[in-house]
């Protein structure tokens, strides 16, 4: 494993004076994989936290944003995601150019990613030009802004796994890029989540979209403002979708995590700390007078169930479907969840049992062939 070098020099706690010792010391060409310092490597990676940061509260708001308003690129939200996707960028040039702090494959991922982010991302306001509203999560451009975004994610976790020291930080800032990757990975299932409770406050006689919104979004499939239109609006996804997707792949990300992390009850760290976020950010939309949405507090049961079932084969998809679909369903009795297609269940148990599988049993046929 390739690992940082420590370095004697005192550095300035300053960021500023932090970046430019960094360009004085260290600004020049190098391969990947290139000997780190490990203040750079921190440096580097705490600021791969905050590009994050900016990109995970841009993102949070701009879906409620969209639940009120009429989409307009330069909306606040956009501009908070565009500053760490700034930063994401110059992050990557830095890597590109020095080779610190990443290896050749997490330096491809990192590029790769980039690459298909900025790709989607005109393609997402050409399709906004075109198509009107595209209000939902799960549209073409979006999938690929969000993939983008995953195979970049991938590389920074892979480099920060393979560099840092291990100890503490190490640890907590794993989990910390695990609760982003499980963040971006969840976000379209946000539609659903704002949907659900928009189309509830129509029923009560107290929309949460502006006028303007609802009028545009009837127009565009030729009906009046009535309840069929704001479902379309507000619920336009199959309810198959949410299930598969929020419990489904979500376990698979968070045995992953568990994986790399290599501490137990990870999984469920890192779920509850973005099931956290979620509990923090609501709230403040709320008394921003902007749409909220449900909470999906089964999510740490899911991670729960990725911990118990890490190293039990075909137990783990029993006690993701069993988790998952039980805390939902109770989630949806006492509480608000969007629609839920129960058939899916065992779609869920044999895929998260099958693909787990596989990719443990691959995981273990590497680690065997390692040196020791």
């Amino acid at each position: 494993m390739t690992k940082a070098v420590q370095g004697e020099l005192v550095v300035p706690g300053s960021p500023v004076a932090k970046t430019r010792l960094f360009f004085r010391l260290h600004w020049q060409r190098g391969g990947p994989g290139q000997p780190t310092p490990a203040w750079v490597l921190r440096f580097a990676y705490t600021m791969w936290l905050v590009a994050l940061a900016f990109k995970l509260l841009g993102s949070s708001w701009d879906v409620s944003w969209h639940f009120k308003f009429i989409r307009d690129d330069f909306a606040p939200p956009h501009l908070i995601n565009t500053v760490g996707t700034g930063i994401v960028i110059v992050l990557v040039a830095i890597h590109s150019f020095t080779g610190l702090g990443c290896d050749r494959r997490s330096l491809r991922l990192m590029q790769t990613g980039l690459g298909l982010f900025l790709i989607a991302a005109p393609l997402d306001v050409l399709n906004h030009r075109v198509n009107g509203l595209d209000l939902t999560a799960w549209s073409p451009t979006h999938l690929l802004l969000y993939f983008g975004t995953a195979v970049m994610l991938a590389g920074v976790i892979d480099g920060w796994r393979k560099f840092a020291e291990p100890g503490r930080v190490r640890t907590l800032v794993l989990a910390g890029l695990w609760a982003f990757f499980l963040e971006n990975m969840f976000f379209p299932n946000g539609q659903q989540e704002y949907g659900v409770l928009g189309l509830r406050a129509w029923d009560r006689g107290a929309p949460e979209a502006e006028p303007s919104l609802l009028s545009f979004a009837a127009q565009q499939i030729g009906h009046p403002v009535d309840r069929a239109a704001v479902l379309h609006f507000t619920m336009p996804i199959a309810d198959w979708v949410y299930p598969l997707w929020g419990i489904g792949m979500s376990a698979l990300v968070l045995l992953l995590a568990r994986h790399t992390i290599g501490r137990g009850w990870a999984a469920t760290a890192v779920a509850g700390a973005y099931v956290a976020y979620r509990m923090v950010i609501r709230p403040l939309l709320v008394a921003g007078t902007f749409p909220a949405s449900t909470i999906p507090f089964y999510l740490v049961f899911v991670g729960l169930a990725a911990d118990l079932g890490y190293r039990r084969g075909a137990l783990t998809g029993v006690l993701v479907a069993a988790f998952g679909y039980g805390v939902l369903w109770l989630q949806s009795l006492f509480g608000a969840a969007p629609p839920i297609a129960y058939w899916t269940l065992p779609v869920v148990l044999v895929a998260v049992t099958a693909v787990w599988w596989v990719t443990a049993t691959r995981l273990r046929v590497r680690a065997s062939s390692l040196p020791t």
